[in-house]
């Protein structure tokens, strides 16, 4: 019997089914990397003040999302599957919540406390890329399938603004965030806030 702790499969006949679907340790890598970028561009004295807070809505946001999935999902996951891991979640959600609040402290691009947050996303993209390597050798592809079709739904619903006081492990994370992130996305759209990558395609506003 699997270490991992699954979502249950929907309705089949099939017993050999097989989700579709992106990998949760893919989903993690791929965010990674988008954060690292925005955190490089966030950061760079030659971007125009405009991109610059721009850019800094959209990070603030991924983190955001991500940190939620993450602890709802794959934080959970690894402390099953890894015991000798355990202090390392533990650290690792104490660093989320740290990372969360100085974001939510941030003034804007221009803020000098907007280097430790940088610091703090990288160092976060670190450890957590040490956690996934591990995982991928004691999970099946199967398996982390199932939990990253689980990580997309939780970002779908996750708040887009850093909310360190809220749970950071189950049950009761998968139960707030969801209700935190509906009122966050209202206050997005009246405010016209960027949340995702897509965003910053658009027009910058005057």
């Amino acid at each position: 019997m699997s270490a991992v702790p699954l979502p249950p499969l929907p309705p089949s006949a099939d017993d050999a089914y097989r989700p579709g679907g992106r990998s949760m340790a893919d989903l993690a890598d791929t965010e990674h990397r988008q954060l690292l970028a925005l955190v490089d561009e966030v950061t760079d004295a030659t971007v125009a003040p405009g991109r610059r807070r721009e850019v800094l809505q959209v990070l603030t946001a991924m983190v955001s999302r991500h940190l939620s999935a993450e602890e709802q999902y794959l934080l959970p996951t690894v402390r099953a599957a890894l015991p000798d891991a355990t202090a390392r979640v533990d650290e690792e959600i104490a660093a989320d919540a740290a990372l969360l609040t100085a974001l939510k402290a941030l003034g804007g691009p221009d803020d000098p406390t907007l280097a430790d947050v940088a610091a703090r996303v990288r160092r976060h993209v670190a450890a957590v890329a040490e956690l996934v390597t591990p995982l991928r050798e004691v999970a099946s592809d199967a398996e982390l399938i199932r939990l990253g079709n689980r990580w997309e739904i939780a970002e779908e619903a996750a708040p887009t603004r850093p909310h360190p006081g809220t749970p950071a492990t189950p049950p009761w994370n998968r139960i707030v965030e969801p209700a935190v992130g509906v009122v966050d996305k209202l206050r997005d759209a009246v405010t016209g806030r960027r949340t995702q990558l897509a965003d910053l395609n658009r027009r910058p506003r005057q």
